[in-house]
């Protein structure tokens, strides 16, 4: 017969996985609701650039000079990657591997490394971006979670993430 303590921790555990399951799945849709608003806004902009008088200026250079130009929307895409996946860390597998948020990070946690600061909290890392600390700490706590799970960082301490062991705060893939 199973103890009760044995089955409140197969609970949690079953528990936790769903917790991370539903984490994974908001960071892919707020990915995608980000590029979508991104192409909403450069359609918009396109919109209004084909419908403005015309002021003299050609499409071409007004284009150039606007923010939803097709350089912009092939960065965002690229930093958004909805539905990016984290890879399993492995020597030689670099930063370029993880999407813009996950570098961002791991730049992050570098910089504080060559400063020789300790761990980094969520807040820490919500203030670095200039992000609002409550609301931002719940995205990137499961982002930082999900780098500890695939051998990118460490929690040393509830709630403080720095470098695993073997991994190096360059992105030479170490």
């Amino acid at each position: 017969m199973p103890s009760v303590g044995g089955l409140l921790e197969q609970h949690e555990l079953a528990a936790r996985r769903r917790v991370d399951e539903l984490r994974e799945e908001v960071d892919r849709i707020q990915a995608e609701l980000a590029a979508a608003e991104q192409e909403w806004a450069i359609a918009r902009g396109w919109v209004e650039t084909v419908l403005a008088p015309d002021s003299g200026t050609t499409a071409g250079t007004e284009a150039a000079d606007r923010p939803w130009d097709a350089e912009t929307l092939s960065a965002h895409r690229e930093a958004a990657k909805p539905k990016s996946q984290v890879p399993v860390w492995h020597q030689g597998l670099a930063w370029t591997a993880l999407s813009a948020d996950y570098q961002r990070i791991l730049k992050v946690l570098a910089a504080r490394a060559r400063l020789g600061q300790g761990p980094l909290t969520c807040q820490e890392m919500a203030a670095s971006f200039g992000m609002d600390v409550v609301l931002a700490r719940v995205a990137l706590r499961s982002k930082a979670k999900r780098l500890v799970a695939r051998g990118r960082l460490a929690e040393p301490a509830a709630g403080r993430f720095t470098f695993a062991r073997g991994v190096s705060g360059s992105d030479g893939g170490s």
